[in-house]
């Protein structure tokens, strides 16, 4: 049952009626009355007492109610703590003459926020060449599409000033881990404890390997006996398929900590399915179509899973919470979407009718 917490003014109230209900003929509920001063102080440190208690006790358990401090001291008991930013990285267009070199640790910028450092050294072999590029700035503010621009801050010889972003785009830089987010490890790791190589130890190890890895499933036996297959997504990134880079550095760290029995243990990425969707909204402005077009990507990134299923009734629910729709009809898919092992439904835009 919840316990109420008085106003200021019951409280102050409730002591003036109790001094006077004490002191007969005295008035303590006035305000310029030395016994109304007096009530009026003391609400006031009750006041301040209950809001304490009311502190200490929401932060008791790292739930929703509790605020920073008591979801680090819950993370710290349990050795997390918020994830790093990570830099974007990717691949730039060079021109310049054959046998030129771009050394390693040269700078390109694209504004005055974001410079971009080459990671290795490359000596053009033909008139254009690739190099790899990361960024200084840490966080999601460094990714880049394809065909932005980079210029050189020096001068090097041979090579052109201007250099293009490729066609993957400089990806995979992610902000520094958010409060709920830090939160949601603390919930896993309470309603999950290690269990020396449970299905749900992999898919935890999956989770802290790489600031990027958001969801991760493990399955038993799918690449024959004694096997282990652990796949991992990235909802924060353009493309929530994870590349080379964090397949690779999630097999490293759960080969660390996996017991020694384990025969195999595959590390993969889910085969994406992209699923077109085609509806008619009213009004059909672009606001509407926007907020519908997050919403259906809310919801993969909620229900969409390896071999899972988007149920026709979610598409349409999401549809109608739009903000600021009236009225919509979802013409495709036009029943539940049901995938094969491995298989997980992408957003693959929407198609207005």
């Amino acid at each position: 049952m919840p316990f109420p917490i008085p106003t200021l003014e019951q409280t102050r109230q409730q002591i003036g009626s109790d001094i006077e209900a004490h002191l007969p003929g005295t008035e303590a509920r006035t305000r310029r009355s030395t016994l109304g001063v007096l009530a009026f102080a003391e609400a006031g440190a009750v006041q301040g007492l209950h809001a304490h208690i009311e502190h200490r006790w929401r932060n008791m358990l790292p739930d929703e109610l509790a605020d920073a401090e008591g979801v680090e001291r819950w993370a710290r008991r349990y050795k997390l703590w918020y994830r790093d930013p990570v830099g974007a990285t990717g691949q730039v267009q060079l021109s310049g003459a054959i046998g030129a070199t771009l050394l390693a640790g040269t700078s390109l910028q694209y504004n005055q926020e974001l410079v971009y450092t080459v990671r290795e050294s490359v000596t053009l072999t033909s008139a254009t060449s690739l190099a790899t590029v990361d960024a200084r700035t840490l966080g999601a503010a460094g990714n880049l599409p394809a065909g932005a621009r980079l210029t050189l801050l020096s001068p090097v010889t041979g090579i052109q000033a201007a250099a293009t972003v490729t066609a993957g785009g400089l990806t995979a830089g992610i902000d520094q881990e958010t409060l709920d987010g830090l939160r949601a490890r603390v919930h896993r790791r309470m309603a999950e404890p290690p269990q020396g190589g449970s299905l749900t130890d992999y898919e935890t190890w999956a989770l802290e390997s790489h600031p990027a890895i958001t969801r991760a499933w493990a399955t038993e036996h799918e690449q024959g006996s004694g096997s282990i297959v652990v796949r991992i997504v990235c909802d924060n990134l353009d493309d929530p398929i994870p590349g080379a880079e964090v397949l690779a550095a999630c097999a490293a760290y759960i080969a660390e900590r996996r017991p020694a029995g384990r025969r195999s243990v595959y590390v993969l990425p889910p085969v994406a399915e992209p699923l077109q969707y085609q509806i008619r909204a009213v009004p059909n402005t672009v606001q509407v179509q926007a907020a519908i077009e997050a919403e259906l990507r809310d919801l993969h990134r909620r229900e969409a899973a390896p071999g899972g299923s988007l149920l026709l009734s979610h598409i349409r629910e999401a549809v109608s919470v739009a903000n600021g729709e009236r009225d919509n009809s979802v013409l495709s898919p036009s029943a539940d979407v049901h995938l094969f092992t491995g298989q997980m439904s992408t957003f693959g835009g929407i198609a207005w009718a």
